[in-house]
């Protein structure tokens, strides 16, 4: 994600930018994080915030796009990679609850 967002302009760098590499390493962050809990339902808890981070960026890079500081054919690449790990995270809470 550091790569992408260094190719928007200067005057988004101390937000837009700030804004989608933060939730973008949120998702990273929460489900390594779940994975040093004891308890099921703290794991689930981060899961469930690193889907919305998911979410968050998928939404983020939507304006980006928008706002076409990201073409099309990356925006598509990127989405599709959330979405994917979007399905795994889920999938993997289900496990989770009914294990």
């Amino acid at each position: 994600m550091y790569k992408v967002t260094n190719k928007f302009l200067t005057s988004e760098k101390f937000s837009l930018v700030d804004q989608v590499r933060i939730s973008s390493v949120s998702v990273a962050a929460n489900i390594a994080e779940s994975s040093g809990r004891y308890h099921n339902k703290d794991k689930i808890q981060l899961l469930v915030m690193a889907r919305g981070s998911i979410y968050e960026t998928r939404s983020h890079l939507s304006i980006v796009v928008g706002l076409e500081y990201l073409n099309k054919n990356d925006f598509e690449v990127l989405d599709n990679r959330y979405e994917a790990l979007s399905k795994q995270v889920n999938s993997f809470i289900n496990h989770i609850r009914t294990n």
